[in-house]
Formats: C-alpha cells, sequence, structure tokens
C-alpha cells in the first residue's frame, strides 16, 4: 500500500510499484595476459547506472506489495495472539513470507519475465548467488512450519494464492488495460498472510481466518482503486470531470459501505470493522469535493500508508478485543 501508486504497482499486490527503466551501459573490461598462463584478469568498472541495474535485479523494488503482506499478516498475528496463540509459529511464517517475497524478483529475473532481466554472465552469477540462500532459508522455515504435519490448513491458503498470483501475470500481460484488474487479483494472495498468521497462531483456520482475509482484501482493493484514480485524474479540476472519471470508484465506495453495514447487522463481522474502514471510505468521498490539488507520489503513498497503519490498529481492536 506503500505505494500503489504509479502505473504498476504489487507485482499485491496498493498498491501500487514502480517499474525502473533501466539503461545498460556497456562494461569496461580490461583484459591483462599472464605469462605462461592461459587465463585473463577482468578489471570491472561499475557505473551508477550499472550499480543501480543489479540492484533491480535481486532487490524487490513493489514497496506496495510489501505493506499488503506485512498490514493483513500483523493484525492476523495479533489477533491469533489475543485469542491465546503461539509467537514461534508466527516468526517462522514471517520469516518465509519475507523471504519467498524476495525470492520471486531475482527468480522473474532469472527467467525474464522481470521488467528488468538478466543479460550478462555476472548477471546471471549475481542472481544465482542471491537465489541459492533464499531458496534455502524458505525451505528451512516451510519444513520447520509443517513438521509432523502441522499447519496443514495453510495448503487451502496455497490452493487459492497460487492461481490468483498466476492471474495476476496473465492480466499484466494483456496491458495496461488490465493493470488495475491485476493488481486487484494480487491484493488476494498478498493478503493470504492475514487468515495464514492467524491460523498458525491458534491452530485453526475458522471463521475469523476468512473474515480477517476478506476484510483486508477489500481495504487493500480500495486502496489500489483510489491511487488509479488520483493518477488518471490528475488534472480534474470540476466536479463533472471528477465524477466522469471515478464514478466506478464512487460506486465501489457506496457498495463497500453497503456491503460493510449489512455484514455488521447480521453478525458475519465485528461492528467496529466498521470504524476500521470509516477513515478510507471517508477520504474517498471527500476526494470529490475537494479543491483539486498537484499529485505528488510520494506524499500519497505515505498517507496511505498511514491509512493502512490505522486500518490495521483498528481492525485488531474489532477482531481481538472485542467479543
Amino acid at each position: 500500500m506503500l505505494t500503489v501508486a504509479a502505473e504498476c504497482l504489487c507485482d499485491a499486490g496498493h498498491g501500487v510499484a514502480y517499474v525502473m527503466q533501466m539503461v545498460t551501459p556497456q562494461l569496461e573490461i580490461t583484459h591483462a595476459q599472464n605469462l605462461g598462463c592461459d587465463a585473463a584478469e577482468s578489471t570491472v568498472t561499475m557505473t551508477v547506472p550499472q550499480k543501480e541495474r543489479r540492484r533491480a535485479l535481486v532487490v524487490p523494488r513493489e514497496h506496495g506489495a510489501w505493506g499488503m503482506l506485512l498490514v493483513p499478516l500483523f493484525t492476523g498475528a495479533v489477533v491469533g495472539w489475543l485469542a491465546g496463540g503461539r509467537v514461534a509459529p508466527v516468526l517462522l511464517l514471517t520469516t518465509a513470507t519475507l523471504v519467498l517475497s524476495w525470492l520471486r524478483t531475482p527468480v522473474e529475473s532469472w527467467l525474464g519475465t522481470n521488467a528488468v532481466r538478466v543479460q550478462t554472465r555476472e548477471e546471471r552469477q549475481l542472481v544465482r548467488s542471491v537465489i541459492l540462500p533464499l531458496a534455502t532459508i524458505s525451505a528451512v522455515t516451510l519444513s520447520a512450519l509443517f513438521w509432523h504435519g502441522e499447519n496443514r490448513e495453510l495448503i487451502w491458503l496455497g490452493i487459492i494464492a497460487g492461481p490468483a498470483f498466476a492471474t495476476q501475470m496473465f492480466l499484466k500481460r494483456l496491458g495496461r488495460a488490465t493493470r488495475m484488474a491485476a493488481e486487484m487479483v494480487g491484493a488476494l494472495a498478498l493478503t493470504s498472510t492475514a487468515p495464514a498468521a492467524y491460523c498458525v497462531a491458534t491452530g485453526r483456520l475458522d471463521a475469523k481466518a476468512w473474515a480477517l482475509w476478506l476484510v483486508n482484501w477489500l481495504f487493500a482493493a480500495d486502496q489500489i482503486h483510489f491511487v488509479w484514480l488520483r493518477i488518471r485524474a490528475a488534472r480534474a479540476t470540476r466536479l463533472r470531470e471528477k465524477f466522469r472519471l471515478g464514478w466506478s470508484f464512487l460506486a465501489g465506495q457506496t457498495l463497500l459501505g453497503g456491503l460493510l453495514v449489512l455484514a455488521c447487522r447480521f453478525g458475519w463481522l465485528p461492528s467496529l470493522t466498521l470504524i476500521a474502514f470509516a477513515p478510507v471510505l471517508f477520504r474517498g468521498f471527500v476526494w470529490f469535493a475537494k479543491k483539486p490539488q498537484p499529485i505528488v507520489v510520494r506524499q500519497l503513498g505515505w498517507t496511505e500508508l498511514a491509512h493502512a497503519l490505522v486500518f490495521a490498529l483498528l481492525l485488531t481492536a474489532s477482531f481481538g478485543l472485542i467479543r
């Protein structure tokens, strides 16, 4: 959620990520032939753009995706702890989640599906040197989570999250027209950390776990939609123009509020869930009435992060403290 802005976010994922346009200057290599040796030594002078490119090959750039992973994980973990859950499995899950999320970037660079792709032998060696330790750590932590058949309920979450990631990749390949839809689907997979954290803490994948997933995804989807609206309507000055560009967002906000009221009314969600969503619903409706302001992507990202943190605190209070 931190920067679900800019043209592409979550590769959920606020959502929201920046695709860096890297140049690939030619490496300056000086070969010095040694007497009596067949090997040659090479001296490589790295420019700043080259260093940034190498970093982009192995370091995730989608900051919004990290938010969509960690905020739901926090809510699920805290609600699970307040229900008497365990801490150690959550720490294992957090480690596995962070490592697997990081692993995705070098793997995609290796396979050529990333925005920045491996092109030279040196880059391939760099990516391999990052993939191997990350894969080892993820294998160890996942093995510990499933040791002696524990936490088998996580498989059900993977059955849903896996196809969601695949669908996201397919939608992204269709072009810009399906970019926001891809982020929404990616967010569904990323927010699965909420029920996963609750499940490993309590040992249960019950109705509360599924409800945590649902509300975290609804929140992330609202943020993604709002950021896309802000970008599309950056030059809108009149209410009529804002409505023309944002009627679908306005309809979505109205539908979201109505669904939350019904869910709380029938006891499907805690009543205080409405309070957790109140800040983002308010900022969405108020935007249509506010005077036009120039969009600052970084400021928008920090604002949405603040909304995410407030949401996490209010949601955990709603699910964990209210009986």
